[in-house]
């Protein structure tokens, strides 16, 4: 297996074949930022991530939990169909629920992202929620999954650790007695603790240090030669500035390994430079205007500024509405996509909406962005969950645009099936 140390998606497959008694050895010449980018490493793993997976009779895996998987004994894996299903329910939910916010509120803390105080809370609460649905799942549960480990529990713990150690202390984590159980017996477990050691929970959390965004963009920007004197570094941004997405352009895509960002990949381009700009639609004043005016105003605002030939309007629609059950947990998936593409905020604006109650529910929105095509495919950054849904372009002078327009952006009305508005998110 080719890794760097301490990388917690390698970790949980390490903690897998522990349980199976699987030797897997890892590479110990891998250097992050070079080996994966030499030619033979990228003709067995194209796309260059780690950690990767190479078997004894010449094969290639990618994706840590897709190798946790291969190396996992049937135990691990879940032994009937309906443990396999709710196994894989877990590992999603930690990729696409836990790891999200758990970066937007660690990044900063760690020094590789500036602090911006509304994602930082917004973090915290989708934290909580997470927590509260794990510790309601344990009330009368040893494990995620069964009566003995799996993987569920493995990839779970191994998602929530640095959260753990670093900004859920003594406080924080009071309400949730049978997770917090659940995590101290994970953790504890010897073919755990043989992989990541001692696991010391916050008695305090971490806050933001300026000093560490300084020293780590400083880093990025070459850092001092030797026997030299280091690079100016700028002033750490103000929190809650206008454009909160321009100032995260140093962040890799969350799907990827989150300590990939240490390795000072340069800044990608814009992909949206190469579309013209509009003489008439200020993009950022229609959004200024829609936070602070009611609909009665901002949505005619939108319409008669809107360039059509800048600018598209696009209709999303989950494509799995018959698997959403609690709708805190639907709205949990549009947060954690809105995070996931936070690179976009500067040129989309979004109104997603949830209709129904629990178990009974959809997801759809209404998208705006500059350029003509479907914004996700421009970058790679941002094709984590757009598959999920199926979109459609809006002709911007039909009627039909206009009502779903007014609909999706004053949260009323219902889906087309009849189910009532319950409630929205915003991205812009």
């Amino acid at each position: 297996m080719y890794t760097y140390p301490d990388n917690f998606r390698a970790q949980k497959v390490l903690i897998a074949a522990q349980y199976s008694k699987i030797a897997v050895k890892v590479a110990k010449d891998f250097v992050f930022g070079e080996t994966n980018k030499s030619a033979s490493f990228l003709k067995k793993f194209p796309l260059g991530k780690v950690p990767a997976f190479e078997t004894d009779d010449g094969q290639y895996l990618t994706e840590s939990n897709a190798i946790a998987h291969y190396v996992a004994n049937d135990q691990l894996k879940g032994k009937s169909k309906l443990d396999q299903a709710q196994i894989l329910q877990w590992v999603n939910f930690a990729e696409g629920e836990i790891l999200p916010a758990a970066s937007a509120w660690l990044f900063p803390i760690i020094g590789i992202l500036p602090f911006n105080k509304q994602t930082a809370e917004r973090a915290k609460e989708d934290i909580k929620k997470v927590l509260s649905v794990i510790n309601d799942h344990l009330l009368t549960r040893t494990y995620l999954v069964g009566e003995r480990i799996t993987l569920a529990d493995i990839t779970m713990a191994l998602t929530l650790v640095e959260l753990y150690k670093q900004v859920l202390d003594t406080q924080f984590r009071k309400p949730y007695v049978n997770a917090n159980r659940w995590f101290n017996t994970i953790v504890n477990q010897k073919e755990v603790k043989s992989v990541i050691g001692e696991v010391q929970l916050a008695v305090k959390a971490a806050e933001f240090d300026p000093k560490k965004l300084a020293e780590f963009q400083g880093k990025k920007a070459g850092g001092p030669a030797k026997g030299g004197k280091a690079p100016q570094k700028p002033d750490a941004p103000k929190e809650g500035g206008k454009k909160d997405a321009k100032k995260k352009e140093a962040d890799e895509d969350e799907k990827d390994e989150t300590d990939e960002i240490l390795a000072a990949e340069p800044k990608s381009k814009d992909p949206f430079e190469q579309f013209p700009k509009s003489d008439t639609f200020n993009f950022d004043e229609f959004k200024r205007c829609y936070s602070n005016e009611d609909e009665t105003k901002s949505i005619p605002f939108f319409w008669e500024k809107f360039d059509p030939k800048t600018y598209s309007i696009w209709f999303c629609e989950y494509k799995y509405n018959n698997e959403l059950e609690k709708v805190f947990m639907s709205c949990n998936l549009i947060t954690g996509m809105f995070q996931r593409i936070d690179k976009l905020r500067k040129n989309a604006f979004a109104s997603m909406c949830l209709f129904g109650t629990d178990n009974n529910s959809t997801i759809s929105g209404v998208w705006v962005w500059k350029s003509h095509e479907l914004a996700f495919t421009l970058s790679p950054d941002w094709q984590v969950d757009y598959e999920v849904y199926d979109w459609k372009k809006l002709d911007p002078n039909n009627e039909a645009t206009k009502k779903l327009v007014q609909q999706y952006f004053s949260w009323t009305g219902t889906d087309k099936d009849g189910r009532a508005f319950n409630q929205g998110k915003i991205f812009k």
